[in-house]
C-alpha cells in the first residue's frame, strides 16, 4: 500500500467516526432536549392546576359573600319596616301626651 492510499483510508475512518460520534451526540441532545421539554411541561400544568384550584377557591368565596350580601340586605330591609313602624307608633304616642 502506498502512502495515499493509507491517507485516504485513515481520513474515511476519519469521516465515518466523526459522522457516528456526530449521530450519537446528536441523539442524546435530542433525549435530553426531550428531557428538560417533559418537565417544563410537567411544571407548566402543575402550576396550572394550582392556578385553576386557586380560581375555584375565589368563587365558592365569592359565591358565599353574595349570599351573606343578600341576607344582610333582607336584614337591613327589615329593620328599616320596623323602624318605620316604631317611628309611626311614636308618633301616635306623642299627640296622646299632647293632650295632657
Amino acid at each position: 500500500m502506498d502512502l495515499t492510499a493509507i491517507t485516504a483510508l485513515i481520513s474515511v475512518c476519519g469521516v465515518i467516526s466523526g459522522i457516528i460520534i456526530g449521530w450519537s451526540g446528536r441523539n442524546r441532545t435530542a433525549k435530553h432536549d426531550t428531557k428538560e421539554e417533559a418537565r417544563s411541561d410537567a411544571a407548566v400544568r402543575a402550576d396550572i392546576e394550582y392556578i385553576k384550584r386557586g380560581i375555584e377557591d375565589i368563587r365558592l368565596e365569592q359565591r358565599a359573600q353574595g349570599k351573606r350580601f343578600d341576607e344582610l340586605a333582607e336584614r337591613v330591609t327589615r329593620v328599616e319596616e320596623s323602624a318605620k313602624q316604631a317611628h309611626k307608633r311614636i308618633d301616635d304616642l306623642k299627640p296622646a301626651e299632647g293632650r295632657r
